[in-house]
């Protein structure tokens, strides 16, 4: 029996079959291992929403379980979230740096398993973003020089709404992710 008979169907009738001289694979994203020239399109150098679940963790989440979480995903940084809504962005380095001991001093609160990712986090409105648009015609390269003259270790991509719906958040730029892979690059040639 083929296998387009077990439904009922002829399979030469579902679609049109070829065969190919040759192929290729798509390019990887830089998650996977994929090196970067600094020519490369930045788009290359994205973690894209629309391909990749993005990463949270609530604003209540006690810093300590965040950092735990970002060990265990892989990841050094999580949107932060409350009810579903994106309200900052929290950072390894926020977690293990100064924050931390800087909130106590400034707080009513004593110890350090009291601190939330709430606390820390960078808000919404301090964080630096750029539109999907440009990140279209932008080079690697030139990403990661924006990234560190900016002095940011993470950088949103904001796709414009369509009518009367709110921009979205499409993808997330790593400065670490995207200096690793342009190096890797001048090491391996």
């Amino acid at each position: 029996m083929s296998p387009g008979s077990r439904f009922g169907m002829k399979s030469a009738s579902l679609m049109p079959t070829t065969n190919f001289r040759e192929a290729v694979l798509p390019r990887r994203s830089v998650s996977d291992g994929q090196f970067l020239d600094p020519n490369d399109p930045a788009i290359h150098a994205i973690t894209d929403f629309t391909r990749e679940h993005p990463v949270t963790v609530d604003e209540e989440r006690q810093i300590d379980d965040a950092l735990h979480d970002m060990i265990h995903l892989g990841v050094r940084a999580m949107l932060v979230v409350r009810e579903q809504r994106i309200v900052g962005l929290i950072t390894s380095y926020d977690i293990q740096g100064e924050r931390p001991l800087q909130f106590l001093q400034t707080s009513t609160y004593t110890r350090h398993h009291e601190i939330r990712v709430g606390h820390i986090m960078t808000p919404w409105d301090k964080l630096l973003a750029v539109d999907w648009e440009s990140m279209q015609t932008a080079r690697a390269g030139d990403l990661l020089l924006m990234l560190e003259d900016a002095g940011i270790t993470h950088l949103l991509v904001i796709e414009a709404g369509k009518k009367n719906t709110p921009p979205l958040v499409r993808a997330l730029v790593s400065r670490a992710r995207l200096a690793r892979q342009l190096r890797e690059l001048r090491r391996v040639s």
